[in-house]
């Protein structure tokens, strides 16, 4: 699958912006006050919740009018899909210039339109439609007017260009990420090399990313260079790569955009682990194509997110094969879909992968749709609705549903898969295999407890019971215990333990793991606890260990408690 398999009606303009060092040190420059903080101050909430549902009147009325400050022209322009006059854009940008976004590719010049290109324009430039008064010239004088014109030199945006606070296990920072123009900018579906910008499964894997500082990473499908950007941040080096050229150019382009060293990122085409074939990593990170789209004639077939494979079958061939390119103690993460055949478990297909691997395994599964819900979700992803084209949306149904069946699916998973190759030192040790289901809402990132929990895993396989009744504890600092009674009675029915962070689990104890908790403050060994508490609660030593030892190891395994 190359950038040339297009299809005759696609909307997205086929250019890329350019790397110019000093145009770009520039962009940066004007930049600063386009955060994301500023954005949202800008619209406000109400204009801000209605963008997040793909509805942008709100946010068009809020950054109209006259005198308008940088940040609106900025949002008009690269996050709404509007023409823009040239004088306001060089406001919004007094250091690079409308001449500097003009040279980078990041505009172009309004009435520079193929046929083709048209219904891309937006509102200002759309067939059967009259561009708003609040668009009318602003500045009159001879420079803003096009030759031969009575309009004003006017510019459209041939990218998405949005600020973006990076969320992960590092501290915060501001990246300003371009992309491809989404439908809401377009107004039609998307093209198939479409080069898709920030996402919630970008989101969801830079969050999930071990913050470990290391040498090299892997970013497998770069796509936009998202998580690259994110690597950047605890590695050394960071390898990139895409099947597609596009998406490699937008990639550089951030990449430089962030002022990122380019000796420290080397970008690369190829597919799957091809273009790293006899190197290893220390992590490799994918948000891959995964998307388990009908290999049919009349399905379009997306490079951001469609393999060009039958089912999940590339997933599997990355899962099962990571391990080539990982060094010893190396850690991979992707996010993934696998099917559900039949009346398997879930956990049985994405099962047998993780085994084929030979690695440490850990699997959280997210979601979890039935084949007409995956279908909805990803035809919708692509910009085709019913209310659009009720025709193409029945077809694109039937074809996915068709898919699925022919394998009996009856399930789609999605979820982050771990990976770690063992080091030589722990070759002898019982290997990871944890495949979960959390579904509830996550409090923050969880990259810092995946790394935990790895870490739990080998200083718990290091201890039997006879070890274990020797160490000291300590209760996690976000721990919190709810403890729910029946009115007039003294002794609680339930008691939780709930994380403030990481996975936000909560797990539900009896009484005397609820004292051997409460108890562990470092101070005594969980051996000196369990008497005590036998103790108390008149019961040997010996039968209070039985009980709360599965379930003390299993809270220091989910970071409720931590070795002192």
């Amino acid at each position: 699958m190359t950038s040339s398999d297009t299809t005759p009606d696609d909307r997205t303009p086929h250019r890329v912006p350019v790397v110019d060092e000093a145009a770009v040190a520039a962009l940066r420059a004007d930049l600063a006050v386009f955060t994301v903080d500023a954005v949202e101050a800008l619209l406000g909430p109400v204009a801000s919740a209605a963008l997040q549902r793909g509805e942008p009147s709100p946010a068009l009325r809020a950054t109209a009018g006259p005198d308008v400050p940088p940040v609106a022209t900025l949002v008009r322009t690269f996050l709404l899909g509007e023409v823009v006059t040239r004088a306001d854009l060089d406001r919004a940008l007094p250091t690079a210039g409308a001449a500097g976004a003009l040279a980078l590719g990041l505009v172009a010049r309004a009435d520079d339109v193929d046929e083709r290109e048209a219904p891309a324009l937006g509102r200002d430039g759309a067939p059967g439609e009259s561009a708003p008064s609040d668009a009318a010239p602003r500045d009159a004088a001879p420079s803003a007017t096009a030759p031969g014109s009575s309009r004003p030199d006017r510019l459209r945006p041939l990218v998405d260009l949005r600020p973006w606070t990076a969320v992960d296990g590092a501290d915060e920072t501001t990246w300003w990420v371009a992309s491809d123009l989404g439908e809401l900018a377009t107004g039609g579906p998307l093209g198939t090399d479409h080069v898709l910008g920030i996402g919630g499964a970008s989101v969801t894997l830079a969050a999930a990313t071990v913050p470990t500082r290391v040498d090299r990473v892997l970013d497998l499908g770069t796509g936009c260079g998202v998580q690259a950007l994110h690597a950047s941040r605890h590695a050394r080096h960071v390898t990139a790569t895409d099947v597609s050229d596009r998406a490699l150019a937008f990639a550089a382009f951030n990449l430089a955009l962030a002022g990122l060293d380019p000796s420290r990122v080397d970008l690369r085409r190829g597919s799957l682990l091809g273009p790293v074939a006899g190197e290893v990593f220390d992590l490799v990170v994918s948000n891959p194509p995964f998307v388990i789209t009908p290999r049919m004639p009349d399905v379009p077939v997306y490079e951001y997110r469609d393999g060009g494979r039958a089912g999940d079958s590339l997933v599997e061939e990355l899962v099962t094969r990571v391990g080539d390119v990982l060094a010893p103690g190396g850690v991979a993460q992707l996010l993934a879909n696998w099917e559900v055949r039949g009346q398997a478990d879930w956990t049985e297909r994405i099962g047998a992968w993780v085994d084929a691997s030979g690695l440490d395994v850990w699997v959280v599964q997210r979601e979890l749709l039935d084949p007409a819900q995956y279908a909805e979700t990803w035809i919708r992803d692509a910009g085709t609705t019913a209310a659009a084209d009720r025709t193409a949306w029945r077809s694109l149904y039937g074809a996915w549903l068709d898919d699925l069946a022919s394998r009996d699916v009856t399930a789609i998973g999605f979820g982050i898969v771990t990976l770690r190759r063992p080091a030589a030192a722990d070759a002898h040790r019982p290997r990871l295999r944890r495949l979960e289901e959390l579904t509830n809402p996550l409090p923050g990132p969880v990259g810092p407890a995946v790394a935990a929990g790895l870490a739990a895993h080998d200083w718990l396989s290091a201890r039997d019971d006879e070890a274990f009744l020797a160490e000291h504890l300590v209760v996690a600092p976000d721990v919190t215990e709810e403890r729910h009674l029946v009115p007039g009675e003294s002794d609680p029915r339930v008691v939780l333990l709930r994380q403030g962070g990481g996975f936000g689990r909560a797990v539900q104890v009896g009484t005397a793991v609820a004292g051997l908790v409460g108890a562990c403050d470092g101070e005594l060994g969980v051996g000196t606890l369990v008497g005590a508490l036998g103790a108390l609660l008149d019961r040997s030593a010996e039968d209070v260990a039985r009980e709360v030892l599965p379930t003390a190891r299993g809270l220091v395994a989910d970071g409720f408690l931590l070795p002192a």
